[in-house]
């Protein structure tokens, strides 16, 4: 991400995966920790994040192996971290997405949840949002073993 991307307190990127072009609010959270990171911008086309500020721009190849370093070095300071608070389970970058879909729950819809999410497809969101929701499934059972009442 570089400094160009954000616009009016918006995000504008590109996902690498599916080339879908998009953009989202910055959150006051966001805000917050962004500011840290300004204090080095020198251009407007600088990267955010210190990691690819060393890299040259053009060369493909040593941006993708500094972003896999940088995520490597991520996970393993989670995990640090996850130990620290003596969490007994994995976190990693990745394991962030589905914390998200694991805190929307069943209070957003499946159709906005594929918007966040960037699914092409709704069943792709359908099947990562299965393993949260359980509110309906819950209540139909209730329904069920309840019916005398």
């Amino acid at each position: 991400m570089r400094w160009s991307d954000i616009v009016d307190n918006r995000l504008y990127y590109q996902m690498s995966k599916n080339k879908k072009a998009d953009s989202l609010k910055i959150p006051e959270p966001v805000v917050t920790i962004l500011s840290y990171y300004i204090k080095e911008k020198k251009t407007n086309t600088d990267y955010i994040f210190p990691e690819l500020k060393t890299v040259p721009t053009k060369d493909s190849r040593a941006i993708y192996s500094r972003i896999k370093t940088s995520i490597k070095r991520l996970n393993s300071n989670l995990t640090t971290i996850a130990n620290l608070a003596e969490i007994d389970k994995k976190i990693t970058n990745h394991i962030a997405r589905h914390s998200f879909g694991n805190i929307a729950g069943d209070k957003v819809s499946p159709q906005m949840l594929q918007k966040l999410y960037r699914h092409t497809h709704l069943s792709t969101t359908i099947g990562y949002q299965g393993n949260f929701i359980h509110k309906n499934a819950d209540e139909a059972l209730d329904a069920i073993i309840n019916f005398l009442k």
